[in-house]
């Protein structure tokens, strides 16, 4: 059974197949914008053309206690590649002899034709442990124990825990998505008035679902992870105020995309659907307001009818000047 160990150091995600121990040099593309499209590590290609852009982007933070794969088990070398990694850790002297022996028979290392599987290039790879080194909580308990052989085609075999699946793809691409920051628009604009209700939105046209594809192509494996925005939550900074809805929730419009109305002339006496109203002055300094979206996050993937995440949240503080009214006495 290949079991993930608590000991020892971890080794680094490689650069895919055939990376080698060492710290992975990511390989990106870009488009004609200059956006990330692709980025390779750990033996997954990451496919963030769909990902929200922008300077104020950021990742969402789940609704629960989940978080991304730590580990996983994938195609990690070609018998030469394996040769080539592990034949310099047994003449290092440093492993104990009898290691160094029980090692070379395992890969039938003293065979020059048949050696390492090397009778099998091309029908195969062998497996080895990635770590994700990018999200800390976990890293720790994976280890890279020992390397399995897998012939094109085949699952892994049963007993391998964590085995790469459109789950565990889905996961990582979560892991990856990134949306547009959450600066609402407010009218009045500049600064706003002691009881008067503060019209709150975000358009449309910056919230529309995001997503990120994770693929291991030498498996023919993908899973696609989406976020579409759900609701904005306001918090006014300051217990001397009410929010519009009452519960400072503010549901999505299905039929627009936009959080919220945006204010026009003639809604003076209306009351906002999304705002806040403030009771009192923030004299020389501001409030500062909190808005906060919701994404839904769902996945779909190979072979696999997918399901969903914990909902994710990315929120933003702008300060927000309240003044009294200037009464006139005549």
């Amino acid at each position: 059974m290949v079991t993930a160990l608590v000991t020892g150091t971890p080794a680094f995600a490689d650069n895919g197949i055939g990376g080698g121990a060492e710290e992975p040099t990511p390989s990106t593309g870009a488009d004609v914008d200059g956006n990330t499209v692709s980025v390779t590590a750990g033996g997954v290609v990451f496919d963030r053309s769909k990902n929200g852009s922008g300077k104020s982007t950021g990742a969402l933070t789940a609704s629960s206690n989940w978080t991304p794969p730590a580990c996983w088990y994938a195609p990690k070398y070609t018998p030469d590649q394996l040769q080539k990694y592990l034949e310099p850790i047994w003449e290092a002297g440093s492993t104990g002899h009898q290691w160094d022996a029980d090692q070379r028979e395992k890969y039938n290392a003293n065979d020059e034709e048949k050696g390492f599987n090397k009778d099998k290039s091309g029908d195969g790879y062998w497996w080895g442990t990635y770590v994700n080194e990018s999200f800390p909580p976990g890293w720790d308990s994976c280890y890279e124990d020992d390397y399995f052989w897998v012939d094109t085609g085949d699952a892994p075999p049963a007993n391998v825990e964590n085995a790469i699946t459109p789950e565990i793809l889905a996961g990582l691409a979560y892991a990856e998505i990134r949306v547009p920051g959450t600066e609402v628009t407010l009218a009045p604009a500049n600064a706003t008035k002691v009881n008067l209700p503060t019209w709150t939105w975000l358009d449309g046209a910056d919230f529309h679902p995001v997503s990120v594809t994770a693929s291991v192509p030498v498996l023919g494996l993908e899973a696609t992870a989406t976020a579409e925005p759900v609701s904005l939550e306001i918090e006014p900074g300051t217990g001397d105020a009410v929010t519009y809805p009452a519960s400072g929730v503010c549901p999505i419009n299905n039929n627009n995309g936009r959080i919220g109305e945006p204010y026009a002339k003639g809604k003076a006496d209306r009351t906002p659907p999304c705002g806040v109203k403030y009771l009192r002055s923030s004299g020389d300094g501001t409030y500062p307001l909190q808005a906060t979206v919701t994404w839904e996050i769902t996945w779909t993937g190979t072979g696999s009818p997918g399901g969903e995440f914990p909902n994710g949240t990315f929120g933003a503080t702008q300060d927000v000047v309240v003044q009294e009214i200037q009464a006139i006495n005549r």
